[in-house]
């Protein structure tokens, strides 16, 4: 594992690397509010093992990346696009293969439009479509909402205070499987001790911008993997019907049982599947 300081676009992105950077490229890019540690260091190993040189890092906002006042993000979703290239350019890779979870698979099928020529293959997790839906698909989970609603009961300057919160968050999130409340736990209390300004992660729900490349999955030509969970309850499963629809080239894999997260009971399958798809 390397680390590295990407400078562009007048801020600093962390980064780090696994594997050997002569490898295929994967770009992991991750949700809303969490960091480059969403993507557990052993998943990232396990990938890298497969003969592929693998970049996780911090979008705006989070960890140890270029951060804001609370309130409001200062950039749009396309200036997080713009990110995840000029990590390519300080890599000195040409073309990569974009792997996105739920904020992060909307990131990468903008990319996928807008530089069609630095996308090599796009895998979209727990996400949806950068364009119009099924409006009978249905939304996210009230409980989810009204969680959410509670944040500013939390001491955010105290770390059980805050662990005790994003833990029950991400409890809500998950599946049928069993829910590994150490490993979240774990992730909570790391992210929260590595963060520049913890709480800024929230600027990512005032995120906008887009527009221009709304309702253009059309243009996706990129071979496309759509890997979602049947009890998704962020992005609803049948989600994963209309990115189908919406993109030319694409396969599924249904992780039955599994919510919106990244279960480590399904890192052979994502793993395994990301080989193939890659590799074909």
């Amino acid at each position: 594992m390397k680390e590295k300081i990407i400078k562009a676009n007048n801020i600093e992105l962390s980064t780090e690397s696994f594997g050997n950077e002569n490898n295929p490229a994967i770009l992991l890019i991750a949700g809303a509010t969490v960091s480059m540690l969403y993507w557990d260091t052993e998943f990232c190993e396990q990938l890298s093992e497969k003969g592929f040189f693998v970049i996780r890092y911090d979008n705006r906002d989070v960890g140890q990346s270029t951060n804001y006042e609370p309130g409001s993000a200062p950039y749009d979703i396309v200036d997080l696009t713009n990110d995840a290239i000029a990590i390519l350019d300080g890599y000195d890779i040409d073309k990569a293969n974009f792997v996105g979870i739920s904020l992060g698979g909307l990131i990468s099928q903008i990319a996928a439009i807008k530089f069609p020529n630095r996308v090599k293959t796009l895998t979209l997790i727990s996400s949806g479509p950068w364009g119009d839906s099924d409006p009978t698909i249905p939304e996210m989970d009230t409980r989810i909402i009204e969680h959410h609603g509670n944040a500013e009961s939390v001491d955010w300057t105290n770390e059980d205070s805050v662990v005790n919160y994003m833990v029950k968050g991400f409890a809500l999130m998950s599946g049928k499987k069993s829910f590994d409340k150490q490993r979240s736990e774990k992730l909570v209390r790391a992210e929260f001790n590595r963060a520049k300004n913890y709480i800024s992660m929230f600027n990512h729900a005032t995120l906008e911008g887009g527009e221009e490349y709304w309702n253009r999955l059309n243009e996706v030509y990129q071979p496309t993997l759509i890997i979602h969970g049947t009890d998704d309850k962020i992005w609803h499963y049948k989600n994963a019907g209309v990115l189908i629809e919406k993109i030319k080239n694409t396969e599924l894999i249904t992780l039955e049982g599994t919510g919106h997260e990244l279960h480590f009971e399904d890192w052979t399958t994502i793993i395994n599947g990301l080989e193939k798809h890659i590799n074909d």
